[in-house]
């Protein structure tokens, strides 16, 4: 690959045994030759509902961003020459316009869909530029909004394109696979926005401005999607993956596209270490890349750790303290039930019992549905289990009792619905608790001016969280809870998948540490320690001008720990860390150490009221000599192993495919390890 580098005006030329194409419109990928689809599909090719008849040309438009300021003062605005008169158009009737609304509030500022969005780049530039500087005026000079203050601070000079050119792989992703959430055993990633598509007119269409077609919850991508059909080294990433124009429609969105990018770099990674191309990386050594990735903490759902280098998994684990009970007890605002609201929490192993804490106005019968959710991966009602009604008579703060029992064959979530009824009121609580949520039903179907319209019968529209994720219902369960227990650090999944899967110790006190250990019945070496805590995966991170969260860092998140560990007789303090702000954290030893026992010890944390840890992963020296033996050399394994008395470390270095593990071999490294240590 040649190119400019314009900043430098340098030409580069790139040889690679692999390549990755990141560019958005595919530009390498194109130029290399590789097969692609522009455009609509036929709704035939894929049986997909949302394409059209026929295929087309037809892709989503381009947007230009503003943004504008109150400066405190009057301001006038003269609308350049080239400025739209919007009033002749159908923008005012069709679109939200309001004073002090910028940025990401106008990505209706959209066109060009049926234009080619890279020849015709500068044109579609100049016809958005023209809306844009004419919905200012409209703002500024119609006298319909309060913006004799505002001014445009900044206009974009770039489109923002959504798409071009979609390259084919050995799977095109489609939207049936979004919409049925297809488990592909190549999944390397996940999205979860919507299919979401534009009309091909944007501004001048007299649609809305989009059209939201939803899954049940995430839905997964498959590396098959990352590699070309015909060129056998080459990858993408981004907006020009193998999907077509429909289920282009959700992972063009940007978060997704960075999971997707690490996940291809991954792969190419892996391609160019093995010496194989990505189709037999994928037929072969697909196990592998997921490992990998699941250890650099990469967003795939329901996979589980399966390293067998990982100590940790053979640990006996204890902890301070567990979390036993699922109660959220202090209310703080009411909540009169006009609609439907739910809560979701962890059963395991069993329901039996459930309070509700409201008001009652007068005799009414209070009635309460339980659901599952259906896949592990999903916070929706999907399948009714059971339901109870008690009568109440009129009364203020009072504990509800219902007779509800459910033990389900796996450990997973109910999702518990509170049918509306106008004379209960329920109550918030101003305190979250960690694998809790409330949900709340709204209308059906669902428009909203701002984001379009919303398709009916789906329950992820339907039932919302309102921004009060961190505001649950008051309830209690009368049963007890192993969902929280030590062991969870090591059983494999580091995201919620039909459990929370951490560890969540009892009620912290300033004066109270809590601590979690990992004890092995023999002596083992350590290399690193790898420690995940809690972020809450579930809070909304968008970093955007209109939103902001209440705090700097997430409550949940440990603050201040200690890593110690066992050895000779007593306690060693490996590593203390102050003003934790990571979800993940590897603290590598200097030397391998012999250890019997580790233990980390929980300090503070950022707000929460309990110390929470998603998983622990400890990785022998063996860990990095199987891992880069080739490069290593792997006879420093077997010094390592037989100096220190490892026999663990030693099966595991004998076992390797690299070596001849026959004891005359073992017997020939031992007998020459300081010379093996030197190479």
């Amino acid at each position: 690959v040649t190119g400019w580098m314009m900043g430098s005006e340098r030409e580069i030329r790139f040889e690679s045994e692999m390549f990755l194409d990141c560019t958005g419109d595919g530009l390498v990928v194109f130029l290399a030759g590789a097969k692609y689809s522009l455009g609509r599909e036929a709704r035939h090719e894929y049986n997909e509902q949302w394409a059209p008849e026929v295929a087309d040309n037809i892709t989503l438009g381009s947007t230009l961003l503003f943004y504008s300021k109150d400066v405190g003062h009057p301001v006038k605005y003269v609308a350049p020459s080239f400025a739209k008169d919007i009033k002749t158009t159908s923008i005012p009737i069709k679109r939200v316009i309001r004073s002090g609304d910028s940025g990401c509030h106008y990505w209706w500022i959209e066109w060009g869909g049926e234009l080619d969005t890279v020849h015709e780049n500068e044109r579609i530039r100049d016809e958005l530029w023209s809306v844009t500087y004419g919905i200012w005026d409209y703002i500024k000079n119609s006298g319909e909004f309060a913006a004799e203050q505002m001014t445009l601070e900044w206009v974009g000079s770039i489109p923002g394109k959504r798409e071009y050119r979609r390259f084919i792989g050995d799977y095109v992703l489609n939207q049936n696979d979004i919409l049925s959430q297809e488990p592909f055993e190549d999944r390397i990633g996940f999205g979860g926005w919507s299919i979401d598509l534009h009309p091909p007119q944007g501004i001048y269409s007299t649609e809305s401005g989009s059209k939201h077609l939803h899954a049940d919850g995430i839905y997964h991508i498959p590396f098959r999607s990352l590699y070309s059909v015909n060129v056998s080294n080459l990858l993408m990433a981004g907006r020009n993956i193998s999907a077509s124009h429909v289920a282009f429609g959700t992972t063009r969105v940007m978060a997704t596209c960075a999971v997707i990018g690490e996940a291809a770099g991954a792969g190419a990674a892996l391609c160019v270490s093995k010496g194989v191309k990505p189709r037999e990386l994928y037929q072969n050594h697909m196990s592998e890349l997921q490992q990998i990735m699941l250890g650099q903490d990469a967003s795939i759902i329901g996979l589980r750790n399966e390293d067998s280098l990982d100590l940790a998994r053979h640990a006996q684990i204890t902890a301070s303290s567990e979390r036993t009970a699922i109660a959220v007890d202090q209310p703080a605002v009411p909540y009169l039930l006009e609609s439907d609201v739910a809560v979701l929490f962890p059963v395991e192993p069993e329901l039996n019992g459930f309070e509700l804490y409201a008001d009652i106005s007068k005799p009414t019968v209070v009635t309460i549905e339980l659901w599952d959710t259906g896949k592990p991966e999903n916070y929706v009602p999907h399948r009714f289990v059971t339901s109870a009604a008690v009568e109440v008579k009129p009364g203020e703060h009072q504990w509800i009792s219902f007779d509800l029992s459910w033990k389900p064959e796996v450990s997973q979530h109910a999702f518990i619905i509170v049918r509306a009824n106008d004379a209960v009121t329920l109550y918030q609580s101003d305190q979250p608790s960690t694998g809790v949520l409330t949900f709340y039903k709204g209308t059906n179907p669902v428009v909203d001016l701002n984001m379009g319209v919303i398709q009916p019968n789906q329950p992820v529209s339907q039932w919302s969280m309102k921004g009060k994720a961190r505001n649950p219902l008051c309830f209690r369960l009368l049963s007890s809870t192993r969902a929280f227990t030590a062991e969870k650090i090591i059983d494999g999944y580091r995201r919620p998948y039909g459990m929370p899967h951490m560890w969540v110790s009892d009620l912290m006190t300033e004066s109270k540490e809590e601590w979690m250990e990992l004890k092995w019945k023999q002596s083992v070496s350590v290399k690193s320690v790898q420690l995940t805590f809690n972020d809450d995966v579930n809070e909304d991170l968008v970093n955007l001008h209109h939103h902001r969260t209440s705090f700097d860092v997430l409550p949940e998140l440990v603050k201040d720990y200690r890593l110690e560990a066992w050895t000779n007789g007593s306690w060693v303090v490996l590593n203390q860390v102050t003003e934790n702000r990571k979800r993940t954290n590897t603290y590598v030893l200097e030397q391998p150490m012999i250890v019997e026992r580790i233990r980390l010890v929980v300090e503070a944390t950022n707000g929460s009221t309990s110390a929470e840890v998603i998983e622990v992963r400890v990785s022998p020296v063996a860990d990095l000599v199987h891992r880069h033996g080739d490069q290593l050399g792997i006879g420093a394994l077997f010094v390592f192993s037989v100096e220190h008395g490892d026999s663990a470390a030693l099966d595991d270095a004998a076992s390797d495919d690299r070596v001849r593990g026959d004891d005359q071999h073992v017997h020939r490294v031992a007998v020459t390890s300081e010379r093996l240590r030197d190479e």
